[in-house]
């Protein structure tokens, strides 16, 4: 049994019998009201917004929450934490859904919901440092929230080093995400952040590292009022429980880190200079193609095939920037692989057609993984490995399962039985998950881009 399952019964087990269709007080007010308030932090983990709808992994959790309870969500987003809690202790807002690292002195004070992600705190600092092999070993300027849990582990670490060897400091005017630039940029010497966001924004910021595991297991909960009663607590319950039975859970952990874990830092650097230099000449070009798709997942999609190189040839004779083969040049009506708008439209028009032949009843972002999948290593081999997933009594409709089985078409006891036969399978996942990555940094990077120029525009 899962940690996550086991405290989803325990709790259960231990708050007593929960009636979801009889609620009292906080929820009652809350259904009958038809809106439910929930707060979170800007961030990569959190919410943000991506082509002007909100995004974010505690944003689609608090999403999925009113829906489950059938009322209209209003999101609340904070730029500090200190606001947000307040917000809370005053009752202008019913729950904080946020990635944030709370003290635990900070998560006494209010009713905690369930357990729903476990993590590491991590000592991060600049590429060029050697690691620590012990916490006493940091020197320096070292910056870290308020409120926050690492800020809990400096203020012990700090009894126990020299004054003069450490200058650290709690911040409000800096989130998570910009003291990890401050440290790539050298601005501080370190910071603490939790392992999952370090994960995401080491592919922005490829200058940062993990100094040291502090192996600190932290837990994200969301945060109700203290005195509220159990109603809405039970409703959580239910709503984090159905989540992990249903496979949605692992569907949205898959969506915002399954591809983050392995990280390569010559192969990220490469892509940011490309996306400087290479990337101007062909992005009209993904923009006028891309039809339904992002523009970046088609960029990003070009950048795994070519690395953007117009002329690139592989020994199986796939060329031009999106690597088409002549049949499939064909089929798409191109006559100029090496001509790079056709290769684009070329690659845009056959990866809609992919697209366009998954199940209908799979839903994005699943459906364009299996698409893209597919784009690689063909969509028969693709529907091989969904009918093996569903064979070891997996969901055939989840990139994040079918991913694990799709390896297994390397081995004779599973391809002598598919009607494709054999497939590197392997191969077609790490391909998936690299374009995610260019996919994301793009995304960070274009947003940036166009945040900045904004800015610049208003000013003169």
């Amino acid at each position: 049994m899962s940690k996550f399952a086991f405290l989803i019964i325990t709790t259960i087990l231990l708050q007593g019998c929960y009636e979801f269709t009889k609620p009292s007080n906080e929820l009652k007010r809350i259904l009958e009201e038809g809106k439910i308030v929930i707060a979170s932090e800007y961030g990569a983990n959190s919410y943000f917004l991506q082509n002007d709808m909100p995004s974010g992994f505690e944003y689609e959790l608090a999403a999925g929450f009113a829906e489950f309870i059938g009322v209209e969500l209003e999101i609340k987003p904070f730029y500090t934490n200190s606001l947000m809690l307040k917000q809370l202790q005053q009752q202008h807002i019913d729950i904080i859904a946020s990635q944030f690292s709370f003290a635990t002195d900070t998560l006494s004070q209010f009713k905690l919901g369930p357990a729903y992600q476990y993590y590491s705190q991590q000592v991060v600092i600049h590429r060029s440092e050697r690691k620590l092999s012990d916490i006493k070993e940091m020197t320096g300027k070292v910056f870290v929230q308020r409120y926050s849990q690492q800020a809990t582990i400096m203020q012990k670490h700090h009894q126990n080093t020299n004054i003069n060897r450490l200058n650290w400091q709690q911040v409000e005017q800096y989130d998570d995400e910009e003291l990890l630039l401050m440290v790539a940029e050298k601005k501080i010497d370190a910071t603490i952040a939790n392992s999952a966001l370090v994960n995401v924004m080491r592919r922005r910021y490829p200058e940062i590292k993990m100094g040291l595991d502090l192996e600190t297991s932290s837990t994200q909960q969301w945060l109700m009022h203290p005195h509220q009663d159990d109603s809405l607590l039970g409703a959580l319950l239910e709503y984090f429980g159905e989540l992990q039975r249903s496979g949605e859970f692992s569907r949205l952990q898959e969506k915002y880190f399954g591809h983050i874990r392995e990280f390569d830092y010559v192969d990220t650097r490469a892509f940011i200079a490309a996306v400087e230099t290479d990337l101007p000449e062909y992005q009209p070009w993904f923009e006028q193609y891309s039809g339904d798709f992002d523009w970046q997942l088609l960029a990003a999609t070009s950048y795994q095939e070519s690395h953007w190189e117009k002329y690139a040839r592989s020994p199986t004779g796939v060329r031009g920037l999106m690597m088409l083969t002549l049949p499939t040049a064909k089929e798409v009506g191109i006559t100029s692989r090496l001509d790079p708008e056709q290769s684009i439209r070329g690659g845009a028009t056959y990866l809609k057609k992919l697209y366009n032949r998954i199940p209908a009843r799979i839903s994005d972002p699943d459906k364009t993984y299996f698409a893209l999948a597919a784009y690689n290593l063909g969509l028969g081999h693709v529907e091989d490995a969904r009918i093996l997933t569903q064979r070891q009594g997996f969901d055939p409709d989840l990139w994040v399962d079918v991913k694990q089985h799709l390896p297994l078409l390397k081995q004779k006891k599973y391809y002598q039985n598919a009607r494709y036969g054999f497939a590197r399978g392997d191969v077609a996942v790490k391909y998936v998950e690299n374009i995610r990555r260019y996919y994301d940094s793009l995304m960070y990077i274009t947003h940036a881009t166009t945040s900045e120029q904004s800015s610049n525009i208003e000013t003169n």
